[in-house]
């Protein structure tokens, strides 16, 4: 007798979500993808955690889009894992659930006065400026100095729209109420720090380059904050990447104090632990930071010189971290779902049978859109493996019917944006954009993004 169609749930339509379901469509299997989305519109951290005006990186949804506009992975977006539906209603519908729900909250720094008013995570900054729903539609742009602690891409993600001119940022997809609340911002000087040298820094050659292209924008850097020890030379020898970011700092030292005229400015500062953020009346007054030494591979140690920098607002870029799941076990201290190659485990280790776990969620907010797709593979490569070692025993589903799902979601009240309805969205808000010369304007909203999805209000 045959096996019916393998039924497989995946939870996150972000890159990983989406890569996950593409390679799970080229198997052996005779399978059917389901793709559950919490938001009314795929793509994830391409769509909202991206800075607006890195449209090269925002191509990678051209590929995406091409996935899902296939039309054999069925997306079902604006449907809230864990409220709308839990893990054994999931195990009603399919023999497999892979969850692909990444990172998107703020680790922790645990420093003094970091919950101070105007001490900010950069998650949620970067969540405001691309028109994420669930965050508020306003931001307290109201600073002139501003420190941001961090030596990746996303403190200097950061430090340019906080620093770039709001009309600069017209020719991107910039959501209407971030862009007049940009054209308002006071700000003069962004100070980045980053505890490690310049060899020791996550910045991407590309992104460094950028930021010394910015209109009206000038970098400073400072010489004495350059240091290298063996293991800087080793990295800079053994990384062309690393080369690159040094020698755009390096070049940024050679500029005289005269050829900085711009009306603002981008400090980056080496070997600057932060150590504790100052407030006076409960608000952020300063950050102070202990000066670091490298010791010799590449990492540093507190000297015991401290420095106090009078800033307005600080915000954390020290990465992102998983957020725990209902039903679902989930590591605390790295913020992952536990897991083994993608095979998720119980609090003994045990693996839990049909579930899985991909990109973010599964290893943690680290490595580019690349090792998501790896990633991805190995997850599928495991649940092919598990699928056809148990054989029949792995299709556990009981309600088989493609439809089934479907009508269990619109009997408790959920509107679900299918493709079809995404495309709609799509288009108007391509529409919004096309009389200003943009790609797109977005909807923020998430009740307007739904309404106009379902064809509840009409194309402009």
């Amino acid at each position: 007798m045959s096996t019916p169609t393998l039924r497989v749930a995946v939870v996150g339509a972000g890159p990983a979500g989406i890569y996950a379901s593409d390679i799970l469509s080229k198997t052996d299997l005779d399978v059917s993808i389901d793709l559950f989305e919490r938001l009314p519109a795929p793509f994830g951290l391409v769509r909202y955690g991206v800075a607006p005006d890195h449209p090269r990186i925002k191509q990678i949804i051209v590929a995406l889009h091409k996935v899902l506009e296939r039309g054999d992975i069925r997306l079902l977006a604006n449907v809230d894992y864990g409220t709308d539906l839990k893990l054994d209603d999931l195990r009603q519908f399919y023999d497999a659930v892979i969850f692909s729900t990444g990172s998107i909250r703020d680790a922790a720094l645990p420093i003094p006065g970091i919950d101070l008013e105007h001490s900010y995570g950069a998650a949620d900054f970067v969540s405001w400026y691309d028109g994420h729903p669930d965050v508020p539609r306003t931001w307290p742009l109201e600073h002139r100095t501003v420190a941001v602690i961090g030596a990746g891409n996303v403190a200097l993600d950061v430090a340019r729209i906080l620093s770039k001119h709001a009309e600069d940022l017209l020719p991107t997809d910039v959501p209407a109420n971030v862009y007049e609340i940009l054209q308002a911002n006071p700000i003069t000087d962004v100070h980045v720090f980053a505890r490690r040298g310049p060899a020791q820094v996550k910045f991407s050659p590309l992104e460094l380059r950028e930021l010394g292209h910015v209109p009206d924008v000038d970098v400073v850097v400072y010489p004495e904050d350059f240091e290298f020890d063996d293991g800087s030379m080793a990295a800079i020898h053994s990384s062309n990447q690393t080369k690159q970011v040094v020698k755009t700092l390096t070049d940024w030292t050679l500029k005289e104090p005269e050829e900085l005229t711009a009306s603002r400015r981008i400090h980056l500062h080496f070997l600057h632990k932060p150590a504790e953020v100052l407030g006076e009346d409960g608000k952020v007054v300063a950050l102070r930071t202990e000066r670091t030494a490298l010791n010799g591979d590449g990492n540093a140690t507190g000297t015991g010189q401290f420095h106090d920098w009078p800033v307005e607002a600080v915000y954390r870029a020290v990465g992102y971290f998983g957020s725990p799941l209902v039903d679902i076990p989930f590591d605390d201290v790295a913020g992952v779902i536990p897991n083994r190659e993608g095979r998720v485990v119980d609090v003994d280790g045990e693996p839990l049978p049909g579930v899985y776990a991909t990109g973010w969620i599964k290893r943690g907010p680290v490595g580019l859109i690349g090792h998501t797709k790896s990633d991805a593979s190995e997850t599928i490569r495991n649940l092919t493996e598990d699928a056809t070692t148990a054989g029949e025993a792995f299709y556990t589903a009981t309600e088989r019917d493609p439809s089934a799902v479907t009508e269990f979601l619109a009997s408790r009240g959920v509107p679900v944006v299918e493709w079809s309805a995404w495309e709609v969205l799509d288009a108007y808000e391509r529409s919004l954009g096309e009389p200003h010369g943009r790609e797109r304007i977005k909807v923020v909203p998430r009740e307007e993004m739904v309404d106009i999805a379902l064809g509840r209000i009409a194309q402009v």
